[in-house]
């Protein structure tokens, strides 16, 4: 339920700060922001009535026969646009979608997150997350060219996007959104920041946030940022590191065990957690990692995971466990490794966290840690029971079509359009002749 004093605190910082324009937030199935502005007359009916909007127009909405839909602000996200002017200024509020007769979206991916929140919270469980993203700098958005040869956290002249970093750290705390670190990452024109920790629906929002607010602060440098996960051929590829853990109401971490026989200080409830993750693997990848390029990331050249296994301080892991600091019960925490920063969010934390709660209800076994799994040949990796991870995007299509949990969380209206849509992209992707196989067969046959 909206609280009347959130909307009555909106409505009083738009009068004192000269609040002409109000955009409206959401995301489609596939993650795109979308966004429409209003002015403040018509925030109070916004409020109580919703405002409605051609549903149609929205990829993994409706057809245009039901194409009636309803918006409704959360007061609680409510945010100036620090980029915008302080005269006749821009707010912003993220969304909830609506059908006519109000009852929730069953194509809103927030909606399907916060149904999962709740049910979680229902058991106890209270869902924490601090994100991780990374992102590339380019020249523009035709062609992917470095801007700098700085390495992972470099400290020279050459990071030539130092400033823009803290420009973008910087905008995003105006916005309410804390930054625990920011860098410079492995490959050239990389970069990485880590936001703080948050319960999972405002984490979600808060990456949307960081997506959009790193793009204009790039925009406003001349410069283009990229999330794809692999742009450039010889170098890593960007990932959207997930660290997450769940307290109960008390404040406490109910990841954390006092137990240190294996160096991981690990309650059964995470065990049982990251058991989930790893069981739901496959099923889940196309939520996490749902484009083709996607799976150019996952090879086992790069450091990152190829298989579902867990590790202390394993890089090369799915599910990495790091170093306990002693009297940090509460940062006792798992770093889910796979998913990449064109994901929707909110449909991934929805994935991740039903697979683990799973694990949970399940009681699934721990298997044990594989720390050498990335050098293993597919044959090995069955002989030990790992799973490996989905190869291409068409294998996690597949594996993602015979899931009943995904199903069951997704609800049968965006688990049907990913299933389409992303069946249409991988055929459409290989019907298409690269240069690549132009320039390996072309003259030779």
């Amino acid at each position: 339920m909206t609280d009347r004093r959130d909307i009555d605190f909106v409505l009083h910082t738009i009068e004192k700060r000269d609040v002409r324009f109000v955009r409206l937030w959401f995301t489609d199935v596939l993650g795109n922001l979308k966004s429409f502005a209003v002015s403040p007359e018509d925030l109070e009916e916004a409020f109580d009535e919703g405002i409605g909007f051609d549903g149609s127009a929205v990829d993994g909405t409706v057809p245009p026969e039901e194409s009636d839909m309803l918006i409704f602000p959360d007061p609680a996200t409510f945010q100036l646009l620090p980029w915008r002017p302080k005269e006749a200024g821009v707010a912003r509020m993220i969304c909830n979608v609506r059908t006519p007769d109000g009852q929730s979206f069953a194509g809103d991916p927030r909606a399907c997150l916060r149904h999962m929140f709740h049910r979680a919270e229902s058991k106890g469980y209270l869902f924490n997350v601090g994100p991780e993203l990374e992102y590339f700098y380019f020249g523009d958005s035709v062609d992917p060219v470095p801007q700098d040869n700085a390495g992972y956290f470099d400290l020279t002249p050459y990071d030539s996007s130092r400033d823009l970093r803290r420009n973008t750290t910087l905008m995003l705390e105006k916005m309410s959104i804390p930054v625990a670190y920011s860098y410079h990452d492995a490959a050239p024109s990389q970069n990485g920041i880590q936001l703080r920790y948050s319960e999972a629906l405002t984490c979600a929002d808060n990456i949307i946030t960081a997506r959009q607010v790193i793009k204009q602060c790039a925009y406003n440098a001349g410069l283009y940022a990229s999330f794809m996960p692999k742009p450039l051929t010889n170098e890593f590829g960007s990932a959207l590191f997930l660290h997450q853990s769940i307290f109960d109401r008390e404040g406490n971490n109910l990841f954390y065990s006092s137990d240190d026989s294996d160096g991981s200080h690990l309650s059964s409830i995470a065990r049982h957690y990251i058991a989930g993750i790893l069981r739901y693997a496959r099923e889940f990848s196309l939520v996490t990692n749902p484009t083709v390029n996607s799976y150019k990331r996952l090879l086992a050249a790069s450091q990152v995971p190829i298989s579902a296994t867990w590790g202390l301080r394993n890089r090369y892991a799915m599910v990495r466990v790091p170093t306990y600091k002693p009297g940090k019960e509460s940062a006792t925490r798992i770093e889910l490794r796979s998913p990449d920063p064109t994901c929707n969010p909110y449909l991934a934390l929805t994935a991740t966290l039903a697979a683990g709660i799973r694990g949970i209800e399940e009681q699934l076994q721990l298997p044990p840690e594989a720390s050498i799994a990335h050098r293993m040949t597919p044959a090995e990796l069955a002989a030990q029971g790992i799973d490996p991870l989905p190869h291409d995007l068409g294998e996690a299509i597949d594996c993602f079509e015979g899931s009943e949990l995904m199903r069951e969380v997704l609800g049968d209206h965006i688990f049907a359009y990913l299933l389409e849509t992303k069946r249409a992209e991988w055929e459409e992707y290989s019907s298409t002749v690269t240069d690549w196989e132009r320039k390996k067969y072309y003259a030779g046959y």
